[in-house]
């Protein structure tokens, strides 16, 4: 069975203490690899050989070099395309079709992205009058923070990981990796990528393990990293937070969501149907900017609802391989769990069950997987943790509105602000909706569209800081100040 191993100061190593953790396929819970858990050693080598790249080759090159470089890094992901998508759907379960069109190709062009973008971004000089007449000069240059602990999650591994590596590297930093537990395969895979295009050795490190006492732990406690950013559940975010706070470390964070949907009657039924069906399943549900609860204007309720119970019916859910699949199982047996938790809840809560709302029959090779069925609901009341709480699966609760003012309300009712999808076509009161939303990204008539010069992040407890175009680059630089007399 294959080993998983670190990728430390360019090469593949163990874990001193030989323990191995499964890595299990969703799709039949069947486990394809071996995991080595990092320690404090792991952790410890793999920083110490990020802080010394700073000062090697990596530190020296030109932002021409640097550049150049990761170029080579996104054509070699795209050089073994089949091997990072074969990787990602056995860790995930999500179908080919939706990893081969988002996952890789976004994964792999990061990196070009913020290579061209850093060679692009201006500083500022200012001029300024001195007493003996002779003038001062003021100007700023962009120096790399240090070293970055990236955290990334597993619903999109390889995507949001280079999300994160791919500016941190353009601007000059090093990194040291920790991926999901779930999902580790195309981040270690990315070791040998990063070899063979040139980035020296200490530049990308990756350590594998879980939070807690284990990699994710010892990375936020290293002394010696100068920031962190994660993306991932607001309660971990919290503890990065914490422990960011002992040496005044840097953060970057992309948090939980419960983001709402607004559907008014001057809506393109169809368009919102269809948005809609992706804002609620894509991804088996397992997208932060996801909406799990969607507000409908009451003249038009019970046809949205009806027409899109005859939608989530047609999904057809199947394992990576079938071409016509639409929607693979959740990431985990575990994470299955939490989500069938809350469709019980929904159940005592009161909820009229729409669709959906349990396990779909499999055949006997995926009985073992992580399968749930898309789920709808009507009828709960606002203060159910169905309404309240992320559950991060393929469900999606309906309510009616009647006014403008109570859809805002309604949308705005939680500590979470990542998200929000708004559908009319009244582009005046569009515009004049999404200005009131409390959400770092508000879309109208679409989802998920997304301009990576854009500013990313979440509002309230949603998140901290923005990436995305220069806003990224903002967090992994520093500004200095140089005054010079003339």
């Amino acid at each position: 069975m294959k080993d998983i191993k670190h990728y430390i100061n360019g090469q593949y190593v163990g874990s001193a203490s030989g323990k191995l953790f499964d890595n299990v396929n969703p799709a039949n819970g069947q486990v394809i690899s071996k995991v080595h858990e990092a320690g404090r050693e792991e952790v410890d080598a793999a920083v110490k050989a990020a802080k010394s790249a700073l000062r090697g080759p990596w530190g020296k090159m030109t932002l021409e070099e640097r550049t150049g470089i990761l170029h080579k890094v996104a054509d070699g992901i795209n050089a073994r395309f089949e091997e990072f998508l074969e990787a990602e759907c056995l860790d995930t379960g999500k179908p080919r079709s939706l990893a081969s069109h988002i996952d890789i190709p976004r994964g792999a062009a990061n990196f070009k992205v913020f290579a061209d973008m850093i060679k692009n971004v201006p500083t500022e000089s200012f001029e300024m009058p001195t007493p003996d007449g002779t003038g001062a000069l003021n100007y700023a240059v962009r120096r790399p923070k240090g070293v970055i602990g990236v955290i990334s999650p597993w619903n999109l591994p390889l995507l949001l990981m280079t999300w994160k590596v791919g500016p941190a590297l353009a601007c000059g930093n090093t990194v040291v990796v920790k991926p999901s537990e779930e999902t580790p395969t195309t981040t270690a895979l990315l070791g040998d990528v990063m070899k063979d295009a040139g980035v020296p050795d200490g530049v990308f490190n990756v350590v594998h393990g879980f939070g807690g006492d284990s990699a994710g732990a010892f990375l936020t406690e290293h002394p010696m990293v100068d920031g962190f950013t994660f993306t991932g559940e607001t309660g971990t975010g919290e503890v990065i937070m914490k422990a960011a706070a002992k040496g005044i470390r840097d953060i970057s964070l992309e948090l939980g969501g419960k983001n709402a949907g607004l559907v008014f009657a001057d809506c393109d039924m169809d368009k919102a149907i269809e948005g809609t069906m992706r804002s609620a399943f894509a991804n088996c549900g397992q997208v932060c900017l996801g909406t799990e609860r969607v507000y409908v204007e009451r003249s038009i309720f019970d046809e949205f609802v009806g027409r899109l119970k005859e939608a989530a019916e047609g999904i057809k859910i199947g394992p990576p391989d079938d071409i016509e699949a639409d929607m693979g199982p959740l990431v985990s047996l575990k994470h299955r769990e939490k989500v069938l938790s809350y469709y019980q809840k929904a159940v005592d809560d009161g909820a009229t069950l729409v669709t959906g709302g349990g396990v779909p029959e499999m055949p006997e090779a995926l009985a073992g997987g992580a399968w749930v069925q898309p789920t709808i609901w009507t009828g709960l009341p606002e203060d159910s943790a169905v309404i309240t709480d992320e559950i991060f699966g393929p469900c999606v609760h309906l309510c009616p509105f009647d006014n403008e003012e109570e859809a805002i309300e309604l949308a705005n009712s939680l500590p979470y602000g990542l998200a929000s999808a708004i559908w009319s076509e009244n582009i005046t009161r569009a515009h004049r909706v999404a200005g009131q939303i409390e959400a770092g990204i508000i879309w109208v008539n679409s989802w998920f569209l997304r301009d990576l010069r854009t500013p990313f992040g979440g509002s309230k407890q949603s998140g901290i800081g923005r990436e995305g175009g220069v806003h990224s680059l903002e967090f992994y630089t520093e500004m200095k100040n140089i005054c010079v007399k003339l």
